[in-house]
């Protein structure tokens, strides 16, 4: 081959790595966009929201998307745009609440089945494996039931089904940790094993989790306005996403605007945490953002 042909076909693979590696910062940038857009909602919408948001016109009543109202209003004559917005820290926050408990106890599981020698760790990966052969969301259902239709309720239910996962994934990432050379060697300088787990091998071994955890806000979502549907999550008047799609589903043919609106803020919730896990992977796998 040529020393032109080889220059050429060189010229080539930049170009193409250039247009990679530009589609992967526009995508990257799409996607905490959107991130950002739905925590700005959360801090910044009950505080510029009018006063009297979820207070009844019916007057005012199912009217369509209009200048005025630009998701139009639903059965009590409420604005779906806003209700939208004050939703929003009610829904996410939540969600958020749900992975962060969940995530701390399978933390504290999976570090202490590590530690705690051969008993504790047959005993609690025991029990995790018995939680995880449980059907989560009947479990879910469950419990929100018997403590009472409420998102307080439908928080606790999740927390209680969503550990194991983690444990398990958490446990075996530090018990791999445990067993690379530079342990050894700490172990070796004389530092004790609750020392080599919390400074070195927990903080080495969270990368997985945080990407985990990014996605699971968007899947908790999903969940817990699946709760409210039913009935056993957030309960009317709440501006909660699930419980607004529950309140328009009889009026689904004749307004369609009072479903779709909070239907289509859960969807654009899920994709935007599910690939922002993405993104995270790429950016904290090594050989993943080598490639």
């Amino acid at each position: 081959m040529s020393s032109t042909t080889l220059r050429g076909a060189r010229t080539r693979v930049r170009r193409r790595g250039k247009r990679t590696a530009g589609g992967q910062r526009l995508f990257t940038a799409i996607v905490i966009g959107a991130v950002g857009f739905l925590i700005l909602m959360v801090i910044f919408g009950p505080i510029f929201a009018p006063d009297g948001v979820n207070r009844s016109n019916l007057l005012n009543a199912m009217q369509p998307p209009s200048a005025e109202h630009w998701l139009g209003t639903d059965e009590q004559g409420r604005d779906v745009l806003w209700r939208l917005i004050i939703g929003a820290r009610p829904t996410l926050l939540s969600a958020a609440l749900v992975v962060a408990c969940y995530g701390t106890i399978g933390t504290l599981v999976a570090t202490f089945a590590t530690l705690g020698g051969r008993w504790a760790d047959e005993f609690l990966m025991r029990l995790t494996d018995m939680t995880l052969s449980l059907p989560g969301m009947v479990v879910a259902l469950g419990f929100a039931t018997a403590l009472g239709p409420s998102l307080r309720s439908a928080i606790i239910a999740m927390v209680l089904v969503g550990w194991p996962m983690t444990a398990r994934l958490l446990r075996g990432i530090m018990r791999e940790a445990m067993t690379q050379p530079y342990i050894s060697g700490a172990r070796v300088l004389g530092a004790s094993r609750w020392r080599v787990t919390f400074r070195h091998v927990l903080p080495n071994s969270m990368d997985v989790l945080i990407v985990k955890w990014a996605a699971d806000i968007g899947f908790t979502v999903l969940i817990l306005a699946g709760l409210s549907f039913i009935g056993v999550g957030a309960q009317p008047p709440s501006s909660e996403w699930g419980a607004m799609v529950a309140e328009a589903r009889s009026y689904v043919s004749t307004a369609w605007w009072v479903a779709l609106a909070p239907g289509a803020a859960i969807a654009f919730s899920a994709t935007a945490f599910g690939l922002l896990g993405e993104v995270l992977q790429v950016r904290l796998n090594p050989a993943l953002k080598a490639r």
